[in-house]
């Protein structure tokens, strides 16, 4: 009993926090939109930034708690637009396309490996199934906060609707044995198949219009495809080799979608064909650092992030958890400045760049006055590998402190650091309860 009534006393005070203005003082702040400002200041109250300036151009309230954040960096959250945290599960071994499963229906939020995210800073990821079907199903845009249940996740979009996009693969992972496709060519050939069944859906609804016995059978994959083809819904598209890349382009062109390009481990071959395509929103690489993996990424390589930034592509990062760890993914951006690409553009890479591709550029992916307080804070240069993650806050709310044993164990890893979690209420010794 007298646990849960410390529970409850917990929880009642992590809400009372939000209702109090917090003012990170002394640090300096890289708000990606504009210049690094040294001396800097950002409050925050409510789940929002209010402010964002110098020292001397910031009046801090007078019931703010201020937090001294000398000698630190405080960034934007980041972004990872491919994550499979939570051990998310999409379609079956039924058919190569799955548009109607959905990975929120399979997501675990007790997953240490979200704690770990938090651990890296990462506030906002897009979770997805893996890439062995041609569409292994709808994603799901989740905020890394303490959760109970997959709702305490959800990102929803100003129309009130749940923000997910689709998850698209081609190249080597989808082609098997039947009901798959064996070729690159009739992998192409069943995507336009199945999106010319989506049109043709709409079209009958379209001419049913309010009469109800002329509606088609309600279909949900196709309900998908729908939104897809009216730019409502993007599609997250793994894909590796340059030709592969090209014919994402082709189909792209073909039936008007919007697509984030994952992986694009050939992008620096076809650099300015992704960049003359309106369809991209932009292309999101994980650069790992050991050979290895499959076939058609053998020509991956770390000059692709700058050569595609050059070319005007948006270009971020992702960490494909449990491909990369999440705790270290600010080496993806470190990978690319050492390959040539501009600091400011790498940072840029891991913040706002994500929030273009999901969607979300007007909420988060930089420290702006009106947009989520969502803010990771380093103990030195981000980009540098002496540097450690200090705390991450997602909307105003503390969901990581490397000052905390209990999470810096997620930081460093060690016994415990990767069990489920029975209690994820921020505050409160996971596992505590039984």
């Amino acid at each position: 009993m007298g646990r849960i009534l410390l529970g409850a006393i917990v929880l009642a005070t992590a809400l009372a926090a939000q209702d109090m203005p917090h003012a990170f003082v002394g640090g300096r702040v890289i708000p990606i939109t504009g210049p690094e400002i040294e001396n800097g200041v950002l409050v925050i109250h409510q789940g929002k930034i209010v402010a964002v300036g110098s020292a001397a151009e910031i009046d801090l309230p007078d019931d703010a708690e201020r937090h001294d954040a000398s000698g630190q960096v405080i960034l934007p959250g980041f972004v990872d637009t491919h994550s499979h945290s939570g051990n998310v599960e999409g379609g079956d071994g039924s058919a190569p396309m799955h548009p109607d499963v959905r990975a929120l229906d399979s997501i675990n939020v007790r997953d240490a490996r979200i704690q770990k995210a938090q651990a890296g800073g990462i506030t906002v990821a897009n979770i997805m199934s893996g890439s062995g079907h041609l569409l292994s199903g709808q994603t799901l845009y989740v905020k890394h906060r303490d959760a109970k249940a997959i709702e305490d996740l959800f990102v929803y979009r100003e129309d009130g609707s749940l923000a997910f996009g689709v998850k698209m693969a081609n190249g080597t992972n989808s082609r098997k044995d039947p009901p798959f496709p064996g070729t690159r060519a009739k992998s192409a050939a069943l995507v336009r198949e199945r999106f010319l069944e989506a049109i043709e859906y709409r079209e009958k609804v379209e001419r049913a219009g309010e009469d109800s016995e002329e509606l088609p059978p309600r279909d949900l994959g196709l309900e998908t495809l729908v939104d897809v083809l009216e730019g409502d819904r993007v599609v997250h598209f793994h894909t590796h080799r340059h030709d592969d890349i090209v014919t994402i382009l082709r189909l792209a062109g073909e039936f008007e979608f919007k697509v984030v390009l994952q992986h694009v481990s050939d992008g620096w071959l076809v650099a300015d064909r992704i960049a003359a395509s309106p369809h991209v929103l932009g292309a999101s690489l994980i650069l790992i650092d050991s050979p290895g993996g499959k076939i058609e990424a053998k020509d991956n390589r770390f000059q692709t992030a700058p050569i595609l930034d050059r070319a005007g592509v948006t270009t971020g990062f992702h960490s494909d958890d449990p491909i990369t760890d999440s705790r270290l993914f600010n080496r993806m951006a470190a990978l690319a400045v050492r390959a040539g690409m501009p600091r400011e553009r790498a940072l840029y890479g891991l913040t706002m760049a994500g929030a273009l591709m999901l969607g979300l550029e007007d909420r988060i992916g930089s420290l702006e006055a009106g947009k989520d307080a969502d803010l990771v804070m380093f103990s030195g240069d981000p980009l540098s590998v002496y540097s450690q993650v200090l705390q991450t806050w997602v909307d105003g709310v503390k969901v990581f402190d490397r000052a905390d044993p209990r999470d810096r164990l997620y930081a460093e890893g060690g016994f415990g650091a990767s069990h489920d979690q029975q209690l994820t209420v921020h505050g409160i010794a996971r596992g505590e309860f039984e």
